[in-house]
């Protein structure tokens, strides 16, 4: 549990990960020490713009492409790129070595108000509080944001808490949704050398 020797060096904190089913075809390439750049193409544009915020956000590059069966349905393409974006997420933090560990952010956009609250401590629990006040931003339905994060946290093994606190404006909730999310997200897995190796009494996270 002792701070950083002149002996340990951090490793590059970058994955990248495919997922192919009769449904999808996803990748996911990520660089949690980014400087936020950003290419996501996923068939539906407001995604991509969310996609898009979360990278900015988060300062980490990102770049997800997807092409599914949106003839069918958002459902399969919204919830594999969860699914991917999470195991990248787990693949590249690794060992999690001298993490935050928790971040918390609130953020408003315009009217609305979001709060995300994360702990990567490898178990998946997602509450989500969330009504929005319409059933579509665009060609993304409403109903599957949560189902987003869901797919996210479960396979990144993380604990996520999001709520709307406020909001009449369905595209400033969920884009202050995903914003907060990022930046809890980003304040989580900053590295303290200062800090204590393995930020858990348990040994492992």
């Amino acid at each position: 549990m002792a701070a950083m020797t002149q002996h340990e060096a951090f490793h590059d904190r970058v994955a990248t990960v495919t997922r192919t089913t009769h449904e999808t075809d996803v990748s996911v390439q990520i660089n949690l020490d980014g400087s936020g750049r950003y290419a996501n193409t996923t068939g539906i544009g407001f995604l991509d713009h969310m996609l898009d915020l979360f990278a900015r956000h988060g300062g980490l590059d990102l770049e997800v492409t997807c092409k599914g069966d949106l003839h069918v349905d958002e459902h399969h393409s919204v919830e594999d790129v969860g699914i991917t974006l999470g195991q990248a997420v787990s693949q590249a933090l690794g060992d999690k070595h001298y993490i935050v560990r928790y971040g918390f952010a609130c953020v408003p956009m315009d009217e609305a108000l979001a709060r995300a609250v994360i702990d990567l401590s490898g178990r998946f629990t997602l509450h989500f509080d969330a009504a929005f006040s319409r059933n579509r931003v665009g060609s993304l339905p409403t109903e599957l944001v949560r189902h987003f994060w869901h797919s996210f946290a479960e396979h990144a093994s993380c604990t996520l808490h999001i709520s709307v606190l406020h909001g009449t404006n369905a595209h400033h909730q969920v884009e202050a949704i995903f914003k907060a999310a990022a930046r809890a997200f980003h304040a989580a897995v900053r590295r303290d050398p200062g800090g204590v190796r393995v930020p858990s009494t348990k040994g492992m996270v």
